[in-house]
């Protein structure tokens, strides 16, 4: 039998090595700003080529439904032993103000998640989490309030919800520090872990202590590290800090191949082989000696 839930996205021993290729808008301005074509053919076949390289080391990975799930059924899906997270949220983002909302498109629920093969769905929230109420809508409830029914919904199908809160701030904050962004994604970790969510996919907060900060607010909820496009040096140093924090993995993205927009073609591919493919070997060693399974932590 297949695993199901969470254990479907983790290797053996528990761990989170989850490949992000759900970029949408990001991967077209990453294309474009290379001189590179960026239709729609073009990002499918962009996410074809990093799969294809990537996905046989990884535990799990993390596609989008407009370009990713069509370009992985083409190529005859993810090999044996690594499960899909499908992401959920809307690829055109609600605003009020400029600022970001929290919308929960009902035709892309945790059903459709299924039906696009996927076996966890996950959840994008950007917001300030204490951001004051004020006039118009209160946006930070509104994603509180999304992330319940997102979270709600998942639990009735039976299918693993993956948050992935960002910190941005409003005008209600001007000019942030590191140290106010460090201590926002914690505390907003902390509130959606709340909510109960299978997993969450956090930026970093910071540091050693940070990491332990986030660890113990989330309780029984597992963390993965996102990589935020730093460089594959520095991602793989925060790793480490935060598997030995209490991290039950990562969920790696450009960090791992984000110079291969600026190729095209068999070069492209010989770039993915040649330093992804080793990149990525090194992080699946990193996770192999760090971090703790997720059964650990959700009890």
């Amino acid at each position: 039998m297949p695993p199901v839930g969470l254990e479907s996205l983790a290797d053996p021993r528990g761990r989170f090595a989850v490949l992000a290729m759900d970029q949408r808008g990001t991967l077209r301005r990453m294309l474009d700003a290379a001189g590179q074509p960026s239709e729609p053919d073009d990002m499918a076949r962009f996410k074809t080529d990093v799969v294809s390289a990537l996905a046989p080391l990884c535990s799990g990975v993390l596609l989008d439904a407009e370009y990713g799930v069509p370009a992985l059924r083409a190529a005859g899906g993810l090999p044996d032993g690594v499960g899909l997270l499908v992401a959920a949220d809307p690829p055109e983002k609600a605003r009020y103000n400029g600022e970001h909302r929290t919308v929960v498109d009902p035709s892309r629920n945790a059903a459709w998640v299924r039906g696009q093969g996927g076996d966890a769905l996950k959840y994008l929230v950007q917001w300030e989490p204490d951001r004051p109420a004020g006039d118009g809508p209160d946006l930070a409830e509104e994603a509180r309030a999304a992330v319940r029914e997102i979270v709600d919904d998942c639990r009735r199908t039976g299918l693993p919800s993956v948050i992935e809160p960002l910190v941005v701030f409003g005008p209600s904050v001007q000019d942030p520090t590191p140290a106010q962004h460090v201590e926002a994604v914690i505390r907003s970790a902390a509130l959606l872990a709340e909510i109960r969510p299978d997993m969450l996919k956090l930026e970093w907060p910071g540091g050693p202590a940070g990491c332990e900060k986030v660890t113990a607010a989330l309780g029984p909820v597992p963390w993965a590290l996102l990589s935020a496009g730093v460089s594959y040096e520095d991602f793989l140093e925060r790793a480490r800090i935060a598997l030995d924090a209490g991290a039950g993995g990562v969920i790696a993205g450009r960090s791992l191949w984000g110079e291969a927009v600026r190729l095209s073609g068999e070069e492209r591919r010989a770039f993915l082989r040649e330093v992804s493919v080793p990149r990525l070997k090194g992080l699946v060693e990193v996770l192999a000696e760090h971090g703790r399974s997720w059964k650990e932590v959700a009890r």
